[in-house]
């Protein structure tokens, strides 16, 4: 028997959903949105589970990682319920739900403890170089004196691990919900071995957002029309945004004794080419996602919470000192240099260890997690209903 809370509404509230009982499930918004289907009906659906209180039944949807947000369903809704920002706040309440921690939901429901609980972790990192950083060199740039290349590799693999480890389990339950959340179609082991590959797909593409964009393609094929259609499709620049800060993981957890060296690369090596591109693309589509909120020129951007601030600002922020640590190391600078690096981990470190596997980045795991469980589930409704004679076999 599913278990009711009465006061489901009032937490989604928590996290940010503004018009939830607002809705009167004419099901305008699910007829609007251009990545509902028959079989994933949303938002009218899970805006329903929150209205009736179905707690369980939302924690077991995949629908809401299906959802990205483009705003029709918001603008269009006769009641200005606002379901897209609703959606937005059930995937706040859901990574908030996965977090076997619970640090997730006072991450979300409390500015203050996430505040804090960022300014805690800089100051650890400043206080770390305060008492155990190496010899100050003045006379020179001598960048891995002062901060030894192998000491801080061995503390970001410590910490990717423990990350990754958080993270993961946190999809595992995901997983384990959404899986069981449809009983009348058991999904086979098999089906998820041959599905597989529909998650790295969709990690590296989020090629699903084509959909939302689809009204905006180009009238022409002209390269003048195919340019101003890339500029302006959130696809295109979620796409930079995304490949950006995977460069940067890839310089940072994979690459750091070549990344941070103190000698001077040509300007076309690997590792200056991959850092000047991560850092472009950071602080470009970050800032303009930042000039957005200020704006609030989009419906997606009409409701911003203190974690879309931190994340985005946070984002913005690496990018800046990671540059400006490179620019006063080429320049010869080397206290600005030192400085700006104690700078720089102080941004990165609540960035890894907030951001990634609480608060808003995670759905960099969640979204591709919920299209590739979606598909399974699909395949296994199929496969049912053709062994049962209710869907011919292909």
């Amino acid at each position: 028997m599913a278990r009711i809370d009465p006061g489901l509404h009032r937490e989604l509230e928590k996290f940010g959903a503004v018009g939830v009982t607002a809705c009167m499930n004419c099901g305008n918004c699910t007829a609007t949105c251009p990545q509902s289907t028959d079989n994933e009906v949303f938002p009218r659906r899970i805006i329903h589970f929150v209205q009736a209180g179905m707690a369980d039944k939302l924690r077991g949807s995949v629908e809401p990682w299906l959802c990205y947000y483009c705003g029709d369903c918001s603008e269009t809704c006769p009641r200005d319920a606002d379901p897209g920002e609703s959606m937005m706040a059930v995937r706040r309440y859901l990574t908030g739900q996965y977090d076997w921690t619970g640090l997730g939901r006072w991450f979300y429901r409390s500015p203050a403890f996430q505040l804090t609980a960022m300014a805690l972790t800089s100051l650890a990192v400043i206080l770390a170089f305060y008492f155990l950083h190496g010899p100050i060199v003045t006379d020179h740039v001598a960048l891995d004196t002062f901060a030894p290349v192998e000491s801080i590799e061995l503390v970001d693999r410590i910490g990717f691990v423990i990350l990754a480890v958080l993270l993961l389990s946190n999809v595992v339950r995901m997983s384990a919900w959404i899986l069981r959340s449809d009983s009348d179609h058991p999904v086979p082991f098999a089906l998820l071995v041959r599905e597989f590959l529909t998650l790295p797909l969709h990690f590296f593409t989020q090629k699903k957002w084509l959909k939302c964009d689809a009204d905006s393609e180009p009238a022409d094929k002209s390269l003048a029309s195919r340019l101003a259609w890339m500029k302006s499709t959130r696809w295109v620049r979620h796409f930079f945004l995304v490949t950006g800060y995977l460069s940067m993981m890839i310089l940072v957890e994979g690459a750091l004794p070549q990344f941070q060296t103190d000698a001077i690369r040509p300007w076309f090596h690997w590792t200056r080419l991959l850092g000047y591109y991560a850092t472009v693309m950071l602080m470009w589509h970050g800032g303009s996602f930042l000039l957005g909120r200020l704006r609030k020129s989009d419906p997606i951007h009409k409701y911003s919470t203190p974690s879309d601030w931190a994340f985005l600002v946070l984002l913005f922020s690496v990018a800046l000192t990671g540059i400006l640590v490179h620019i006063f190391r080429l320049s010869g600078l080397p206290m600005a240099t030192y400085v700006t690096y104690v700078i720089h981990l102080a941004v990165v470190a609540p960035f890894l260890v907030i951001q990634v596997p609480f608060g808003k980045w995670s759905h960099m795991a969640y979204r591709p997690m919920g299209v590739y469980l979606a598909k399974v589930k699909q395949s296994a409704r199929e496969k049912l209903d053709a062994a049962t004679g209710e869907l011919a076999p292909a």
